[in-house]
This record gives structure tokens, C-alpha cells and sequence, in this order.
């Protein structure tokens, strides 16, 4: 188990530090749950660095309400039973002001329920398929009527209308292949095929045969974790990757572009509310001060899910603002007040109907191990979660809405 502790942020001016203990404040404790190791740690660690670095920085800056902020981060290894003990422990013994937690969904619906039980917030910072419901949780990542609703009508104008979807057997990859059958579908188009793979499978021959005979214009990935990069290795060694074009809803959000050769990689498009190449001074200051901290340790943050850990801490740090309390009920109250943040992605609003966010999108390019940004869309509201959620009329709701997509 990787667990890490952190009352002050590491090199913190000396002043700031016995400030802090002059005031004789008692931390306030933040707990952290992503994979550090297992099948899903090309996600968790990038999200790790950020959510420290947001910690630090806040405490850099004189922490909250005149306290400073300790991050505890456990190592749920991939296994959703560690998901559920960590959580646990974040909430009874830790006592923990907020958990921010969770890559896949399967993690997410582990966590949820045991925070909502012993009243403590929680953060899902991660792009997801939309649909949670729960006053007690905010779930700061894109969903698909953000970023698959843009991604799929640019990929069809660009290359055709025949699609092949390949998708993660969970609610995740479900889900999401529904929504982009339907965006295929109101664009003038047709899936040729649909098939379904558990996180640990790593040979894709049958599938890449399957989509040969099919012969789709476009394939379209919502495969997910370490095992699945073999995916591309294996489309681009059969010579696939210069007859049929590759789109991803995924690709992206664990360094996948770092992780494949250029030849295997690059000209995967993909849809994120944040990419590391975003063009804006707010995220070229962000990156020089995460350079400068982590140094030779700096992970690339590629799609969103590490940006969106770092946009979720501040977040939840403006909502302790306004509050002036960790007390759960009063941030949350504050957080429904309209709480927006600024960073490197651009503008983050909380939508307080929904407790989901209205971000910017953008659709980028794989290129050189790293992303083009090619098109830009400017504040997108999670209208998804919007249709089946009302926490204003239904406050006690605690539960995950599977949107009727008319496919």
C-alpha cells in the first residue's frame, strides 16, 4: 500500500510553516483513493501528482480558513474491495474533510455509497458516462454530451459514416458506446459492429479480423487501462492503421500517447476537457510551476483526469471558502451557490442541479507522442446528467441514472 502524508507542502517557505504552527491549527485532512499500481495506474498516478500539487499549492498560500491541508493517498492496487476499505477508513478513522477518488465507474459505485453512509464529500474527478445523482457527490469530469457529442459528428464529416465501436465491458464502456451509436445515428450514420472486452484482455486478433470483414470507415475506441493499449499495438502491426482511421473517448487519459510508438499512435483523434498542449496562459503557468515542482518527476497529463484532480481541489478549497467551515452540509451549500475556477483548462462551473460541470472541450490530434489541439468548444454544460437530475427538487437522491439514449 502507497500512502503518503503531507501536513505542509514540501518546500514551503519557512515562515509559512511556523505561521501555521503558531496558529496551532489542526490540519484539515484530505484522502485521496487512485491506483498506484495494477491495470489502472496509468491513470491514478498522474492524478496523484496533481492532487498533491494542489494541496501544496493551497497550503503555499496560507492553506484554508487558517488551516493547513494533509493529504493521505491510498493505493487501491485496481482491486474494488480496497476501494471500498480505504474509503471506509478515509471516513471513520481519518476523518477526512473530502475523499477524492475513483477512476472507473466500477470504483466510483464501490466509493459512493460508503461516503454517502458516513456523511463525508466526496470528488469524482473523472470522465465518465454521466448520470450520477447524489447531493453528496460532485463529479467534476466530462461526460458524453460534452465530449463524445463533439468528437463523433467531427470524425464522420472527416472520414465516413460506417462506425466500428470497441468498449470496455463495464458501465463505463456500456454506456458510452450507446452514446456514440446515437451521435452516429443523428449524423447521418451506421454501426457496422459492437463488441465488448473485460479490462484484462490483451489479444485482439478475433476483433481486429471481425472489423476487417466489417469494413467500417471509422473505428471508434472506448477501451479502457494498461491491457487494453494492446489494442493499438496489434491494429497497427496487422497494417490496419493506414486503411481504417482510429478515434478514442479514452486514449489520452492515461498517457497512452507516450506509452505508443509514433507509428502506432499518431492520428487517433480524441475529445477531452483538457489536454496537455491546451494554447492558454493560465495552463503555460500552471505547467512551468508543476515542471519546476515535481522536476525530472513530472508526469505528462495528456487527457483530463489528472487536470480535472487538480480543478476538483480547488474546487472543493473554494467552496471551504465560502463556507468558512469543513462542515460537509455548509460546503456543499456553498458549492451549490455557483462556484467557478479558473485553471489551466479554462473556466470550470458547477452546475448545483447537478453537481457535474459546464467545461471547455476540445478534439486533438495524436501526434509525436503528444496532442494537436484541432477545434475548441467553448463552455459545454453537462446536458446529459441535466435530463435525469434535479438535486434542487430531489436533495436526498443517491444514485446513478442510466440516461434512455433513443439509439
Amino acid at each position: 500500500m502507497h500512502r503518503r502524508t503531507l501536513l505542509a507542502a514540501g518546500g514551503l517557505a519557512a515562515p509559512l510553516v511556523m505561521q501555521h504552527a503558531a496558529l496551532g491549527a489542526d490540519p484539515i485532512k484530505v484522502v485521496g483513493i487512485h491506483d498506484a499500481s495494477g491495470g489502472l495506474d496509468i491513470y491514478g498516478k498522474p492524478m496523484i501528482a496533481c492532487l498533491d500539487f494542489a494541496v501544496e499549492e493551497i497550503n503555499a498560500a496560507g492553506g484554508l480558513i487558517g488551516r493547513p491541508l494533509a493529504v493521505t493517498n491510498y493505493d487501491p492496487q485496481s482491486n474494488i474491495q480496497l476501494y471500498t476499505q480505504f474509503a471506509t477508513q478515509a471516513a471513520t478513522k481519518d476523518k477526512a474533510a473530502v475523499v477524492h477518488a475513483g477512476i472507473t465507474s466500477a470504483s466510483r459505485e464501490a466509493i459512493r455509497p460508503v461516503l454517502k453512509r458516513y456523511n463525508t464529500l466526496y470528488f469524482y474527478n473523472t470522465q465518465y458516462e454521466g448520470g450520477v445523482c447524489d447531493r453528496n457527490a460532485f463529479c467534476t469530469g466530462s461526460t458524453p454530451a460534452q465530449n463524445v457529442s463533439r468528437l463523433v459528428p467531427h470524425v464522420m464529416k472527416k472520414w465516413g459514416k460506417k462506425v466500428y465501436i470497441l468498449a470496455a465491458d463495464y458501465n463505463y464502456g456500456q454506456i458510452t458506446s450507446k452514446w456514440v451509436t446515437k451521435f452516429t445515428r443523428e449524423n447521418g450514420g451506421e454501426v457496422v459492429g459492437l463488441d465488448f472486452f473485460p479490462l484484462d484482455v490483451t489479444n485482439f486478433g478475433p476483433a481486429i479480423q471481425k472489423i476487417q470483414a466489417a469494413k467500417p470507415d471509422i473505428v471508434m475506441s472506448v477501451l479502457v487501462g494498461g491491457a487494453h493499449i494492446s489494442f493499438y499495438r496489434q491494429w497497427a502491426a496487422a497494417g490496419m492503421k493506414s486503411r481504417i482511421p482510429m478515434v478514442s473517448t479514452t486514449l489520452g487519459g492515461g498517457n497512452e500517447s507516450l506509452v505508443l510508438s509514433p507509428e502506432e499512435g499518431d492520428g487517433i483523434i480524441c475529445a477531452f476537457s483538457y489536454f496537455q498542449e491546451v494554447d492558454t496562459p493560465a495552463n503555460k503557468a500552471f505547467l512551468a510551476k508543476f515542471k519546476a515542482k515535481l522536476g525530472a518527476s513530472t508526469p505528462y497529463l495528456g487527457g483530463e483526469l489528472a487536470m480535472r484532480s487538480y480543478v476538483g481541489v480547488n474546487l472543493w478549497a473554494e467552496g471551504v471558502r465560502r463556507a468558512k467551515s469543513i462542515d460537509r452540509m455548509k460546503v456543499i451549500e456553498a458549492l451549490e451557490s455557483g462556484v467557478s475556477f479558473a485553471g489551466p483548462p479554462g473556466l470550470t462551473t458547477l452546475d448545483p442541479k447537478t453537481h457535474h460541470t459546464t467545461v471547455d472541450v476540445f478534439i486533438a490530434e495524436v501526434k509525436n507522442k503528444g496532442f494537436q489541439v484541432l477545434e475548441t468548444f467553448p463552455q459545454s454544460p453537462p446536458s446529459d446528467t441535466q435530463s435525469v437530475c434535479d438535486l434542487q427538487k430531489e436533495p436526498n437522491a443517491s444514485k446513478q441514472v442510466v440516461v434512455d439514449i433513443k439509439t
